[in-house]
């Protein structure tokens, strides 16, 4: 008889305590079987609920991380729905799934704690690997705390994972739906950049720290602004980023990052201000504010 690999024996233990349970209310057309073969793939079991009342009864029964919403129904039933189902599993995360919303509608959902608004068109990849994250997700706050919102100004704390850096950004995407999908797109790629320089750099990738986030829209412009707990920088003084390449050496800042050990990248910063029309940091360095005029 040969002996058991030990490695795959691990593996395997490891996938069925990370085997996550996923309820998916309606029957998504949509979506097809795509959305089936992504949660599969990534080790998450499924079933599916008939509606609101058999979502009920199929918590009451099984113990699901993660509820994924009919798509056909309204963000307002669903947010009703939420209140339910945490009455049942206080714990489990809601994907909610909408083909319109609103940004008032976003602050609800924002502040109701729901771990994901998507708008239509889906990506079941996308909302699959969200649902699988979503499984594994600590038990603490879910990450994005609402200090302050209303249509034109919401003001939020988050704290320094990856998991709540991505869930903010798509938040903040459905907040955008007023702009065209490839300016849209472009903008809260380059709020990505200065968020995740934020965590890596200001933050140091502790979870335990928070980031300041407002995301303000007026009459002629979009602002976000982002203040983290780092000691700050100036742009003269990190030679391991693009912005600070001499014009005569484009890549200089790539053989500084490998010299030193650093992950590919450096670019944030040079991107970013390609994409926005102003790009503002606070004497200190560790605030700073992203302008888009849309007039």
């Amino acid at each position: 008889m040969t002996a058991a690999n030990p490695v795959s024996m691990n593996q395997e233990v490891a996938g069925k305590e990370l085997a996550r349970r996923v309820l998916l209310i309606g029957k998504y057309p949509e979506l097809g079987k795509a959305l089936e073969q992504g949660l599969e793939s990534r080790n998450c079991k499924f079933q599916y609920a008939a509606g609101s009342a058999d979502t009920l009864r199929q918590l009451r029964r099984t113990a699901y991380d993660v509820v994924i919403t009919d798509p056909s129904n309204s963000v307002d039933e669903d947010l009703a729905l939420l209140s339910e189902i945490r009455a049942i599993r206080p714990g489990v995360r809601v994907i909610l799934l909408t083909h319109h919303s609103t940004p008032e509608e976003i602050i609800a959902a924002l502040k109701a704690r729901v771990f994901l608004v998507k708008s239509a068109p889906f990506d079941p990849e996308e909302i699959a690997e969200f649902a699988s994250q979503a499984g594994t997700a600590a038990d603490s706050p879910l990450g994005i705390e609402v200090i302050s919102a209303h249509r034109d100004w919401v003001s939020l704390r988050v704290n320094c994972q990856m998991l709540t850096a991505e869930r903010l950004v798509e938040f903040l995407t459905e907040l955008q739906s007023g702009l065209e999908e490839g300016p849209r797109d472009q903008l809260m790629m380059a709020f990505r950049e200065i968020l995740m320089n934020a965590i890596e750099h200001g933050a140091e990738f502790k979870p335990g720290k928070v980031i300041d986030v407002s995301a303000v829209h007026t009459e002629r412009a979009i602002v976000f602004y982002v203040r983290d707990p780092g000691a700050g920088f100036q742009l003269d003084e990190i030679p391991h980023a693009a912005v600070s390449n001499p014009p005569d050496a484009p890549t200089a800042h790539i053989e500084l990052r490998e010299a030193k050990g650093m992950r590919p990248g450096g670019f944030g910063i040079l991107a970013t201000k390609g994409i926005v029309d102003e790009l503002i940091y606070s004497e200190k360095g560790n605030e700073v504010l992203l302008i888009k005029h849309t007039t």
